[in-house]
């Protein structure tokens, strides 16, 4: 379970953004969104869905961007750029892309990330942090290094990297340490300390090599299996990198095709054909011919449509989520599907006999439908606002406006309206009419 991503100086993100997924205080309603678990006699209420809201060139995907390049940093091990040219993301590997590109020196970058897992018996709060000098935008010769890198679990320091590394005590992970580290602690922390390098991430390299491979390996499986992370709509062709390898050359799905009739496929059936030659599954359209009773597999890109397609390659995202505990994070989640379908796959995040291994579902989008106090709680409807002259980026809950007072936000009250009267801000007035006068001015004159 997410409860909290935070990043700073990530395009036009200057100033640190918070995006929680922790119920926040004081907040009633909708319990069936929350989720409750209990840590060290502490309560944790997450939340089972968030909604991003904010005008184009706003900032919504860059705080999706940002949660995949952070992704990429931790499965790659280090900030150097990436050889793998295919990513939808060009941030997720080309690092020299994430300064913003209004500010004449490097500051540091910070990607931060909270979360909650649970291995056998044992459950923890894991907080990791990492914070870059990755110098200024475009500087792709910069000598990066890492600024700062922690590691903290269930409140307590396991380690903290600056100029120093600093070892904590280890309880909270006792039993996932090395032997090497049981039998000789003093020279396993000198050995660490003269791992550090300046581009590669002490967790990954330094601290899985030396402390603990077990419990690296449980936070960089949450990160590859559990942080689903679709960063741009029309890349939605690419996400069967999280789904199961099969080995077949087509196999269908079953339950995907089973929804993909509910959604109203013409075909007879949906499934992936596996070339040889090529390392990606791609999705066809497969029909049973009467006559002779053989199969015709058609690129499903010909003959469905792109919403569809998008629906059936983001279906089986959702079951693994479900069946997992997974948090599906997805850009524009309701490009070309309809808002029935997309109902109905939110209800089930919110279905609490469903929803049983606390999966989340993070998106932005433009439809209002969603701004719904029936569907959504205030601390589940976040606004991203981009200021005109700065061209900073900020992100904020309607939860933040309190409940009280002009600004105040109740329970019941129509956050569609309100928010289209620039009630919650996050909402651009654009008039095309000056620009298309201009144009018939210039023909008369002509």
């Amino acid at each position: 379970m997410l409860l909290e991503f935070r990043t700073k100086n990530y395009k036009s993100f200057v100033e640190e953004a918070s995006f929680s997924m922790v119920a926040a205080p004081k907040q009633k309603g909708l319990d069936y969104s929350l989720m409750k678990i209990k840590i060290k006699g502490k309560e944790i209420k997450g939340l089972s869905s968030s909604v991003i809201y904010g005008p184009n060139a706003s900032g919504k995907t860059n705080i999706i961007g940002a949660m995949d390049v952070f992704r990429a940093i931790v499965l790659r091990g280090n900030i150097r750029n990436s050889e793998e040219k295919s990513s939808p993301n060009p941030a997720a590997v080309a690092l020299e892309l994430i300064p913003n590109n209004n500010e004449t020196e490097g500051k540091p970058v910070l990607f931060a990330v909270e979360f909650y897992e649970e291995e056998g018996e044992d459950q923890f709060r894991i907080l990791y942090e990492l914070e870059m000098d990755l110098g200024t935008f475009l500087d792709e010769k910069y000598s990066r290094k890492i600024v700062s890198e922690t590691l903290f679990v269930n409140g307590e320091p396991i380690f903290q990297r600056a100029d120093d590394l600093h070892i904590g005590t280890m309880k909270t992970i006792k039993a996932y340490l090395s032997d090497a580290m049981e039998k000789n602690v003093e020279s396993v922390r000198e050995i660490a300390e003269n791992s550090l390098v300046q581009d590669e991430l002490f967790l990954t390299n330094g601290f899985r090599l030396i402390f603990s491979q077990k419990f690296t390996k449980l936070i960089v499986d949450w990160f590859t299996n559990k942080f689903m992370i679709i960063y741009r709509a029309d890349s939605m062709q690419l996400i069967k990198r999280f789904a199961d390898s099969k080995k077949k050359a087509v196999y269908v799905e079953k339950t995907t095709d089973k929804a993909a009739k509910l959604f109203g496929i013409n075909s007879n059936a949906v499934g992936y054909v596996v070339n040889e030659d090529e390392p990606d599954a791609k999705l066809y359209s497969i029909f049973q011919n009467t006559k002779n009773q053989k199969s015709a597999a058609i690129a499903a890109e010909i003959f469905e449509s792109y919403g569809t397609i998008r629906f059936i390659n983001m279906f089986p995202l959702v079951i693994k989520a479900i069946q997992i505990g997974g948090i599906l994070v997805v850009d524009e989640f309701d490009a070309s599907i309809h808002p029935m379908a997309l109902m109905s796959i939110i209800n089930v995040f919110h279905n609490d006999e469903i929803n049983i291994h606390h999966a989340q579902l993070i998106f932005n989008t433009h439809n209002p439908i969603f701004l719904n106090s029936n569907l959504f709680r205030r601390d589940e409807i976040k606004f991203v606002e981009r200021d005109d002259e700065s061209h900073r980026s900020i992100l904020y809950a309607l939860s933040d406006f309190g409940t009280t007072g002009d600004k105040g936000v109740r329970k019941h009250e129509d956050y569609m309206g309100k928010y289209f009267i620039s009630q919650y801000g996050a909402i651009k007035d654009i008039d095309f009419t000056p620009i298309f006068e201009e144009i018939l001015d210039r023909e008369e004159e002509v």
